[in-house]
């Protein structure tokens, strides 16, 4: 599967979990409810993914976790925020660079409307 594809199979799940759980539960609630529906779906996910740093060929691990891993390709990283702003973004663009990924997803669960809470981030060309 493509990058697109399994981001829009993610955006279909989280949906069904915003739909489910509604706004205003903790971050941790809808990382794991929507990681066990991705497994359910079928697609490897990992949660917590240890992100290390790269520098000078030495390999620093500086305590960053991405939330989700889809397929060892796309990047999902939960918010439960009153509004996404530039650090959230400059977090997902971080985990892009450092682990070479191409695509990933910004969700914020903490909106009336789900389709409102997705930002979707390149790094690089699709």
């Amino acid at each position: 599967m493509t990058e697109n594809e399994i981001a829009n199979k993610v955006l279909g799940l989280a949906i069904d979990v915003h739909q489910a759980l509604g706004p205003g539960l903790l971050e941790s609630a809808y990382k794991e409810t929507l990681a066990y529906k991705i497994n359910k779906s079928g697609l490897f996910v990992e949660k917590e993914k240890p992100m290390p740093l790269i520098f000078e060929e030495v390999k620093l691990d500086c305590g960053y976790r991405m939330d989700l891993l889809v397929e060892n390709k796309l990047v999902v990283e939960i918010k439960s925020v009153e509004a996404i702003n530039d650090v959230h973004l400059a977090q997902v663009l971080t985990y892009l660079k450092l682990g070479d990924y191409k695509l990933g997803l910004l969700l914020n669960f903490n909106v009336s409307l789900m389709k409102s809470g997705i930002k979707r981030v390149i790094n690089g060309t699709l």
